[in-house]
């Protein structure tokens, strides 16, 4: 299969080294991550204390949204229902940062993440003893969010659809796949956009090649992409949809958002985490999953860009855009089927390793 054209290969010899740099951040992550737990375990918040806690890790862009609203209107319902105050611990990051943390050890009850792909890992690392999040309300899909463009106002390169995005006039910002959950959402839109339309693996395999070639910045996850695309780098930004019309992007007149005509919506999953949940704690960690899916819960991240499973409640929204032909990943064979052939295949053996070889 012909997935590389050395014409369309740009030297990337004087490029900063991304891997290592991921690796280094990964660390201080995981670190941070540590130090958090030392400082539940040594202090006690919540345990034993007055006031009763639950420990939320959740991927970037949800960071706002639940600080800012859903954990101060769910300790409103609780102290109204139970005459109990709850403390939330929290820390949001990269799906694959936060994943890895909890892999290492911090003590989430609950975490939220941005790809199956995270839920299995911990399954794998014997975190989970199987699927569990499918016993949850909606298989434990919690929202979604289709895959987007943002480009400077006038759209001065005319752009689209994705396959717009192998103009090698182009520089393009998007999350780092291997810690970004948002980078491998990108990855599968760019990926089965081509795929969909054509029936064609070699053609869907030569437009991500051609697209990852114009991507000139990897940021360890959705939020940090925005905050350097806002600060002008690049001539692209690839994100999700919430990421525009929550940020100070949508009201800054330089930019607009681009809807292709076909994007994947990607679909964000809670994972309850039982070996962290003491028998005296279950009562409300269940009190919390519960509102997450409730009508308040559910308006809560439709006004903050997120897209309800609950289809109805979207019509909240009048800022949610149209993909004409959306699709999800089990049109591209569900999320083992297409981590492995497009993910771990096509971009990170394929054209990742050319890219770090200098395209050879």
């Amino acid at each position: 299969m012909q997935t590389t054209n050395p014409s369309l290969v740009t030297n990337h010899s004087n490029h900063p080294n991304f891997s290592r740099i991921f690796q280094y951040t990964l660390v201080a992550f995981i670190l941070s991550g540590l130090v958090l737990y030392s400082i539940w375990t040594l202090t006690g918040v919540g345990r034993g204390s007055g006031t009763r806690s639950i420990i939320i890790y959740g991927f970037s862009i949800l960071d706002d949204v639940m600080r800012g609203e859903i954990f101060p209107a769910f300790k409103t319902q609780w102290q109204n229902r139970h005459d109990e105050s709850i403390e939330f611990i929290s820390s949001f990051a990269g799906s694959g940062t936060i994943t890895d943390q909890i892999i290492e050890g911090v003590p989430a009850e609950i975490a939220i993440l941005s790809t199956q792909s995270d839920a299995l890992r911990l399954v794998e690392n014997g975190l989970l003893p199987g699927p569990t999040w499918l016993t949850l309300p909606n298989q434990g899909i919690l929202n979604r969010t289709p895959f987007i463009m943002i480009v400077h106002k006038g759209n001065p390169f005319d752009i689209k659809d994705f396959d717009d995005l192998t103009n090698r006039a182009l520089g393009i910002v998007q999350p780092d796949p291997l810690g970004s959950g948002a980078g491998q959402w990108a990855i599968l839109a760019e990926f089965g956009s081509a795929f969909l339309k054509t029936g064609s693996m070699d053609q869907a395999s030569s437009q991500l090649a051609r697209i990852w070639y114009n991507v000139i910045l990897e940021p360890v996850s959705a939020r940090k992409a925005w905050e350097l695309y806002g600060n002008g780098i690049g001539e692209v930004l690839v994100t999700y949809e919430q990421q525009f019309l929550k940020t100070q992007l949508s009201s800054d007149p330089q930019y607009e958002i681009i809807y292709p005509e076909r994007s994947i919506f990607s679909e964000h999953l809670v994972v309850r985490i039982d070996r962290n949940i003491t028998s005296g704690e279950e009562d409300l960690v269940d009190g919390f999953l519960k509102f997450l899916w409730s009508a308040e819960g559910q308006e809560i991240f439709v006004r903050n860009g997120f897209r309800s499973v609950n289809e109805s409640m979207n019509q909240i929204n009048s800022a949610f855009g149209v993909i004409p032909k959306p699709f999800t990943i089990n049109d591209l064979g569900g999320w083992k089927s297409a981590h492995d052939l497009i993910f771990k295949g096509e971009w990170r053996r394929k054209i990742n390793s050319d890219i770090d070889d200098g395209g050879n």
